[in-house]
C-alpha cells in the first residue's frame, strides 16, 4: 500500500535537498500534508513534483543556516520536523584524474575528511541545534538524520565511516537529552537508492532491491505521525524495516528488503 501518513498542519525543514534523497523526502512530506521548507545551494534550481518551499543555502555558512530557521519561526510559528540531508565529500571523488573514493586512508585527500564534517556532520549538528530551540519550546517534533551502514562496517574509505558513526552518535546524544522535552531523534538508513547519481551507472547495479527517493520520504511521514515515536529515539531506523514495520510500499508499489549488516 502506498504511504497513508497524514502531516497536515505539520511544517518540516529538509536540508540537502536540491536532489536525490533529500528531493525524494521532501517531496513526499509535501504529499503528505507538511508546509515543507527544501534547503541546498543549488535548490532554487530544483523543479519538485510537490509544493515545497525552496531556500538557497550553503549549510557551511552559520549565518545563513540561521536565517532559514528564522524565516520558518516568522512565517510559521513552528517546526515540527528536521530531516538531516545535506552532506559533503562527494564534490572530489577524482584528483589528478585518479578515483580516490575507495583508496586507503594514507592516499586519501585530506579534504575529504574536512568536507565531510563540515558539510555533513557539523552542518547537521548546527541544524539541530536551531530544531532543538523551537522543539524543545514546543515540547514535541522529530529530527531525522540521515546516515548510512558505514557507520557500522568498512564501506569505501575511512573518512566516511567515522563521518556516518559520528551521526549516529550524535542522534544517540541528541536523543537522551531530548527525552523529557517530547523530542524524538533517530538516523535513518536507506538501502540502495535511485538517485541521480545512481541511475548514471544503473547498467552496471543490480536495482532489482532498490529504493525511490521518495521511498525514504514515506519512511520519515511515516515516523513523524507515528504518536509512539518516542520510543524509537536515539536508535537507527532501517527504511525498508520501517515499512514493514507501518505498511507502505514505494512507489512502484513494490516493498524493497531490508538489508543486514553484512549485505550492506
Amino acid at each position: 500500500m502506498t504511504s497513508t501518513a497524514d502531516l497536515s498542519g505539520k511544517v518540516a525543514l529538509v536540508t540537502g535537498g536540491s536532489r536525490g534523497v533529500g528531493k525524494g523526502v521532501a517531496e513526499e512530506l509535501s504529499a503528505a500534508g507538511a508546509v515543507v521548507y527544501v534547503t541546498g545551494r543549488s535548490v532554487s534550481e530544483t523543479s519538485f513534483s510537490t509544493e515545497c518551499i525552496p531556500v538557497s543555502c550553503d549549510h557551511t555558512d552559520d549565518r545563513s543556516v540561521e536565517a532559514v530557521f528564522q524565516r520558518i519561526r516568522t512565517e510559521q510559528g513552528r517546526l515540527d520536523v528536521l530531516v538531516n540531508s545535506v552532506w559533503g565529500g562527494y564534490e572530489q571523488m577524482h584528483e589528478g584524474g585518479e578515483f580516490t573514493w575507495t583508496k586507503p586512508f594514507w592516499e586519501q585527500p585530506s579534504a575529504r575528511w574536512d568536507l565531510m564534517f563540515s558539510a555533513g556532520v557539523r552542518a547537521s549538528y548546527v541544524a539541530c541545534v536551531h530544531a532543538a530551540r523551537q522543539m524543545v519550546a514546543a515540547r514535541g517534533g522529530i529530527m531525522v538524520n540521515i546516515s548510512y551502514w558505514a557507520a557500522r562496517k568498512h564501506i569505501a574509505n575511512v573518512a566516511y565511516g567515522v563521518a556516518k558513526a559520528a551521526t549516529d552518535k550524535m542522534t544517540a546524544d541528541m536523543a537522551y537529552e531530548l527525552r523529557d522535552f517530547g523530542v524524538a531523534v533517530v538516523s535513518l538508513y536507506p538501502g540502495l537508492v535511485r538517485t541521480e547519481k545512481i541511475m548514471e551507472s544503473a547498467a552496471y547495479l543490480d536495482l532489482g532491491n532498490s529504493e525511490s527517493p521518495r521511498f525514504i520520504g514515506r519512511a520519515v511521514a511515516a515516523l513523524a505521525s507515528d504518536p509512539d515515536v518516542m520510543s524509537q529515539s536515539g536508535s537507527v531506523v532501517v527504511a525498508a524495516e520501517a515499512a514493514s514495520r507501518y505498511a507502505f510500499d514505494d512507489i512502484d508499489g513494490r516493498r524493497p528488503r531490508p538489508l543486514t549488516l553484512e549485505q550492506a
